[in-house]
Parts: structure tokens; sequence; C-alpha cells
């Protein structure tokens, strides 16, 4: 912007001004915070409702149309029918893209109600929790593809509160929740097959290293993914170190099996445990042997940084799932859980930045 052309807008901004607080109750102007909210209503209300139609003219290189209403961050907006063609807005949209994605990132953080109340604080504008409960349900499909090769997949599960029916107490259901290429998140609610779906349709990369606990429907699920053949199963270390420390041997024997386990010799483990008098040595001998092709060489893996150890990433991701889906009181009906879960991972995928 040109300095005569700072100094015109100013001149207009100014006559402009006199205007709005000609329009404004002088008695409701108190505090600096009631002058924000009235000079927001007045932008939002008769300032630029009037210039993005301007904007959208010029772009658009037409006025030609049915007029309809659709409410946007810059206010209630007229726009024709061929405008929303050439801009992208969808047939019997009542609300902007960018105040779209408003609403879902609020109703990605928190509860519907807290979202109406957060909206009208922030932005001055009222969206009713039950929009933003609309909003969610209609989510067609967010899962993200992997952009380049995925070589590495871990799986990790949680648990949701879903609602009773009429005089029954509510009860607890699982779902899975994958990390891909340490990038991208997709969680599915009692669908397996879906998450196993997802993961194949991706480009997989031969070897493919897929992380997981010791929990068995985990890797139920991870027997699916890719080419049994191509497959690197990897037990996560520091679930592999929480069992070992179940046991109640002295520091230096769980010192010497921290050893052996750290540079991949099982066998040797197993054979100090056995020549050990170790409380709990016998059961945790039975996980290292149940595990015993998915331990790796960690030391080895790590300093080369083949591939992660740890899946404390995804784990991470379901806890902050959990922040969203375990608010306060918060029971879900099993026909909307999908649509959270994968609203929340477009979040965690950074989907619905601006």
């Amino acid at each position: 912007m040109t300095p005569s052309e700072r100094k015109k807008l100013e001149a207009c901004l100014r006559e402009a001004s006199e205007i709005l607080y000609n329009n404004a109750d002088p008695s409701s102007l108190n505090t600096l915070e009631d002058i924000e909210i009235a000079v927001r209503e007045q932008v939002i209300e008769n300032v630029s409702p009037q210039i993005a139609p301007f904007f959208i003219e010029r772009k658009t290189k037409t006025r030609k149309g049915r007029r309809r209403k659709i409410k946007s961050c810059v206010g209630q907006l007229q726009i024709t029918e061929k405008q929303c063609k050439r801009l992208g807005i969808n047939p019997y949209t009542r609300h902007s893209p960018l105040l779209e994605k408003c609403c879902l990132l609020l109703s990605a953080n928190e509860s519907y109600q807290n979202a109406e109340q957060d909206m009208l604080l922030l932005m001055g504008l009222k969206v009713g929790h039950s929009t933003h409960q609309r909003k969610v349900q209609k989510l067609d499909n967010l899962l993200p593809d992997v952009k380049q090769g995925c070589s590495e997949v871990s799986v990790d599960g949680g648990t949701i509160r879903l609602r009773g029916l009429y005089g029954q107490a509510s009860y607890w259901k699982e779902y899975k929740t994958a990390r891909l290429q340490g990038i991208y998140y997709g969680a599915f609610f009692q669908d397996n097959q879906g998450l196993i779906d997802w993961i194949n349709s991706q480009k997989l990369t031969n070897p493919l290293y897929c992380l997981g606990d010791g929990h068995d429907g985990i890797w139920n699920i991870i027997a699916e993914i890719g080419d049994e053949t191509e497959r690197i199963e990897i037990l996560d270390w520091y679930h592999l170190m929480e069992n070992l420390y179940k046991t109640e041997g002295k520091r230096y024997q769980k010192d010497q099996v921290k050893a052996y386990l750290w540079m991949g010799q099982a066998s040797e483990a197993i054979n100090y445990l056995l020549s050990q008098k170790i409380v709990g040595g016998n059961q945790f001998i039975n996980y290292l042997k149940k595990h015993e092709k998915r331990l790796i060489n960690y030391h080895y893996y790590s300093w080369q940084k083949i591939a992660s150890i740890g899946s404390g990433a995804v784990e991470s991701a379901v806890k902050q799932i959990g922040y969203r889906v375990k608010i306060t009181g918060a029971q879900w009906k099993s026909e909307n859980v999908n649509n959270i879960l994968q609203l929340r991972c477009a979040y965690l995928n950074g989907q619905l930045a601006i």
C-alpha cells in the first residue's frame, strides 16, 4: 500500500468510524472490553459484509445468478450461485468454508456446548451446539494418505464410554488407533478391519516396521498388515522394561537382563533368568518366549535410527483423543463415535490448521 493510498484509506475509515460511533450506545461503552465488543459487532454487521462482496465480485468477475445468504467469519454475505460455483462453495451450505473449519476445530477440542460459547466469545458469531454436532456427524472421510512410502506403523488401543439403553448403565468399549510414518494418525471404533484396510491402502515399503505393546489384540491387527515376509515386528522397549521391573530380583540382576535385551540377546537373557532365583522370573521368561521374534537389537536400531523402538507417540495420541472423548460426564452413541474419532485425528494430523 502506497503512502497516498494509506492516507486515503485512513480518511475513509475516520469518516466511517464517526458514523458507526453515532449509531452505537455510548452508555454501554464503559470499558475497553465493551468497546472491543461494540466495534466487533459493528464490523461484522455493517463493514465487512460490504467489503467481502467487492473482493468476491473482483475475483469471480460476475454478479449473475440467484443470491443466497451465507454466514461467514466476516458476517452474513449475499453471494450469487455463479459466484459460489467459481469459489468452490457447495450447494445448500449455510456456512463459509473458514467458519466451517473453525466449528470443526472447536468441536475437535471440547464439548459442543462449550464450542458454541467459545465461538461467540472468540469470533462474535452465534453457531448453536446442535449445529456443531451436525457438522461433525456429516463428516465423510478425514483419513489422511501417506504422501511418501510408509515404512513404520504403530498400533495402540483406547476406551470410550457408551450410553446404555434407557434405564441401563453406561459401558466402555475399545477403539484402535494407528500412527503411520511418525506423522499420520487414524482411529476406528469397533472396526479393526477398517483400520487394517486403511493401513494396507497406503504404499507400504519393504521392510515394514510394526510396533506394539504386549497386548494380543494389537498383534492380531498387525498380523493382517502388509506381507508377512516383509514385516518386521518390534515389541515396545518401554513395555518390555515395564514387565521386567515387575519381577522382584536384585538390581544387578535386572540390569544384566536389561543389558542382554538391549543388545537383542533374548536367549542369553532367558538363560540368565533360569540360573537366578528371581520372584516372577518364570512369568517374565514366558513373556519373552511369547514375543521372542519381536525382540530386536534395540541398541543397533536406536543407534542407526532404523525405526522407533517405542510406541509412545501412538499412546500419546490415544491420550489426546481421550482428552476429547473422555470429558467429564461424556457418554456417546455408538453411531457417533467414529466421526468424533476421525475429527480428533484430523486435528492431530494438522488438517484443521489454516
